[in-house]
């Protein structure tokens, strides 16, 4: 069966309840082409141009269409700021006190549901269809479509493992980012349009639409929220409870969420169970908790049909608005008292990356009847569901999320020496970081300085960048800073990030993103055979003699290698570069 026919058969055969709502009485200037099709397609991007001026016209005073950015392929990237407040800039919610609430689509541009979605709860919105009143308490910031151009990289099965819509777009850029993998880092233009857009609206909560891969079940959504498991202690509570209350909307609609992403332990086999986990923050749910806001994944199932899943999504977002109406000014003042307690993280106790421990629990699960035989095309275990059998498996569930190293900031902040100031400060001005350039030389200062005792380069490339894994600690020693340099606070209300983003051994650090590999090359040497010579002045004091048949005798790697036994000596040479492996960023206890 072709699959335009087969998608066709699967929305015919849902009960009329099971779609969403009809667009009868809508403006049809204001109706998708999804609507038109009976969510069988989706529009392109043009539409979401012509929509975007649509709602401003049919709602001026509610709506305000407008351009954040421009992908590479030079397509604009819009927003539209909606709300029954009057405000519709970012300096207008800020005066009035008005939490902002982001909600994202087409980050994963084939996973577009978040765009019809979003069109459509947008206007049930303003016509008081849904979320009666929600618009009078808050600023809705909703952007179609994030990853524009992959968005036009149009075609049927650009995702093989989704029911719908007949055609889609791409999961990643023009130039080949994955969106959900750049927050801290930041390499794509249209990142850097999105994190200006936070700076400037700074949304209270950030929620990212998308359609999650995976086997065939029957739960149809995985909700998760942070910080519930990382972050500031006190938001997490909030976390939780906006996390349970989307839920129970949800399955008072007839949906059954989890708040694990329901993805296997083990790739293709039901019996591994679930695991949940805190992101790191190259992810959207790793990194707003790090600025002390909310976060939200939503994560459609990929085998439920196109309706179902723009339903499901639309109901999520509608629930969103009146979680928000709710208690949207009590989460705001909260997360502006974790902005204060921001600024005293100094010296405390901060993690740098979590693990889900062993702690295990069965759990019922809604799965199908399914087969796994040996297959001979791949010579592996062949998984098969049969959709017409429900199931009920009991499977293991790990979600006790807890840090996994943790390291004390830094009492003041960091020093960044001037050779390596210019790249970091464009970094930090990319997230809204506070920092100030030393116009006088310091001089010797004591300083806490980190030296990687091993460093391992990344195999091949990931998103673009060669990752580096170093092992080492903070020592004091003086150095020193001259003019030039950044100093970098800890006291400020994105201290969490600060760490995460220059904390060698943080999870998604800048180093850890292969921003500082050339102080890990080894750039100068010295031929074997004037190593020699010096090995054999060195060996005249007998402590180096000594160090050197030690090594010899307790270490055979050592022994075995020319090229260790004649570095022991050249590390003991004038020559030797001091720098190599020493991280150019310091650690301040004094505020500069």
């Amino acid at each position: 069966m072709k699959r335009s026919a087969l998608l066709l058969a699967l929305s015919a055969a849902l009960p009329l309840t099971h779609l969403p709502l009809a667009h009868a009485a809508a403006p049809s200037t204001l109706v998708t082409a999804a609507e038109r099709s009976g969510f069988q397609e989706t529009g392109r991007y043009e539409e979401v141009q012509q929509l975007c001026k649509a709602f401003q016209s049919a709602y001026p005073k509610q709506v305000r269409c407008f351009e954040f950015g421009r992908t590479p392929e030079g397509r604009p990237m819009l927003a539209l700021a909606v709300s029954r407040t009057g405000a519709l800039t970012a300096e207008q919610a800020k005066k009035r006190g008005l939490p902002v609430l982001l909600v994202q689509g087409g980050i994963h541009a084939g996973e577009i549901d978040g765009k019809d979605a979003g069109f459509l709860a947008l206007r049930e919105a303003l016509e008081g269809k849904a979320a009666p009143g929600a618009l009078d308490k808050q600023v809705l910031l909703f952007v179609p479509v994030f990853n524009v151009d992959g968005h036009e990289r149009f075609g049927q099965w650009n995702r093989p493992n989704q029911r719908g819509p007949l055609a889609m777009g791409w999961r990643t850029t023009s130039q080949n980012y994955n969106l959900n993998r750049d927050y801290i880092k930041a390499d794509a233009p249209e990142m850097h349009a999105m994190l200006a857009l936070v700076n400037a609206w700074d949304p209270l909560a950030y929620i990212d639409l998308h359609v999650t891969d995976g086997a065939k079940f029957q739960p149809d959504v995985s909700i998760q929220v942070e910080p519930v498991h990382g972050g500031d202690a006190a938001l997490m509570p909030a976390g939780l409870a906006l996390r349970e209350a989307v839920m129970d909307d949800l399955r008072k609609q007839g949906s059954d969420p989890k708040h694990f992403y329901i993805s296997f332990a083990k790739t293709d086999d039901p019996q591994s169970g679930f695991e949940d986990s805190m992101p790191a923050p190259r992810f959207s749910t790793g990194y707003f908790p790090l600025r002390n806001r909310f976060a939200m994944l939503v994560e459609t199932h990929s085998w439920k049909d196109y309706p179902t899943r723009v339903r499901i999504t639309r109901n999520t977002i509608v629930s969103l608005l009146s979680q928000v109406a709710e208690h949207g000014a009590e989460w705001r003042k909260l997360a502006q008292a974790a902005d204060e307690r921001a600024l005293n993280l100094g010296n405390q106790l901060v993690p740098l990356s979590y693990r889900t421990t062993d702690r295990t629990r069965m759990i019922q699960f809604a799965g199908y009847e399914y087969t796994r035989t040996p297959s001979d095309v791949s010579g592996a275990l062949w998984t098969r569901y049969d959709e017409s059998k429900p199931q009920t498996w009991t499977v293991p569930l790990r979600d006790e999320v807890v840090p996994n190293l943790q390291l004390a900031a830094p009492a003041g902040g960091y020093l960044v020496p001037a050779g390596q100031a210019s790249m970091v400060a464009d970094k930090l001005k990319q997230h809204g970081i506070s920092y100030k350039v030393l116009n006088a030389d310091l001089g010797k200062v004591e300083v806490e300085t980190f030296r990687a005792d091993k460093s391992k380069f990344g195999a091949q490339s990931f998103e673009g960048r060669q990752a580096l894994a170093v092992e080492g600690g903070w020592q004091k020693e003086a150095r020193d800073v001259g003019r030039g340099a950044l100093f970098v606070p800890i006291a400020q209300p994105k201290s969490r990030l600060v760490v995460a983003m220059l904390e060698p051994l943080s999870a998604d650090s800048l180093l850890a993103w292969g921003a500082f590999n050339n102080a890990f090359e080894r750039k100068e040497y010295m031929e074997e055979y004037v190593a020699e010579e010096v090995a054999r002045e060195q060996l005249r004091d007998p402590a180096v003699a000594a160090e050197f048949k030690r090594k010899l005798d307790t270490d055979p790697a050592f022994a075995a290698s020319s090229a260790q036994r004649l570095e022991f000596f050249a590390r003991r040479h004038a020559s030797w570069d001091e720098r190599f492996k020493l991280y150019p960023v310091m650690r301040s206890a004094v505020v500069r």
